[in-house]
């Protein structure tokens, strides 16, 4: 819904010259499939890394990381109000990582841990959508409505956005894997143990 409404209020578009011309509420065929196929292949990334490697020993830090984080986005986001998606991804991000920092969320070590891996593949496929590495852009955003910064030709906000979709992704999964244990004592998580 909220692509939706940010293609429909030209926050950003997608070059018709890119995409199948198959249209669902504004947006091409090819974002729906983007909101199957990256979400799954980041929370498959997070299961590995939950069943590979074990980041309890950074949770102090971690914590104090996304302590100041919630604090600097939503300052952020609240000074920026002119500009829609830095505004709207960088109050949303705040408050989904507060919400999870007064659950006293477990998972958010390895989460963090895991999104810094996943940077990377971030960074080389938005590139190109973005024309980072081809005189072709995919994905066009309205620099009226962002900050302007740019990784490579990437705007800085695309950063927070994805951590908010896979947080919220991850946060869904954690869920569903928590109420699998409760309803069936036998049921193992990736870590081999009953939550």
């Amino acid at each position: 819904v909220w692509d939706g409404l940010f293609t429909q209020w030209g926050v950003w578009s997608f070059n018709p010259q890119y995409v199948l011309g198959i249209y669902c509420f504004g947006m091409p065929l090819e974002e729906y499939l983007f909101f199957l196929c990256i979400p799954y292949a980041c929370v498959f990334s997070y299961y590995c890394f939950d069943l590979l490697f074990r980041f309890d020993r950074f949770l102090g830090p971690v914590k104090l990381f996304y302590i100041i984080l919630v604090v600097v986005l939503f300052a952020a986001g609240l000074w920026y109000t002119d500009r829609l998606y830095t505004s709207v991804t960088f109050i949303l991000c705040a408050v989904v990582l507060a919400l999870l920092l007064k659950q006293r969320a477990p998972f958010l070590p390895t989460f963090f841990f895991c999104f810094l891996f996943i940077l990377v593949p971030f960074i080389l496929s938005n590139g190109v959508l973005t024309g980072s590495f081809f005189n072709r852009i995919v994905v066009r955003y309205n620099d009226a409505e962002n900050l302007g910064i740019r990784i490579l030709t990437i705007p800085f906000e695309d950063t927070f956005y994805g951590m908010l979709l896979l947080l919220l992704n991850v946060w869904g999964y954690e869920y569903m894997r928590r109420r699998a244990a409760i309803k069936n004592p036998g049921y193992r998580t990736a870590t081999g143990i009953n939550q």
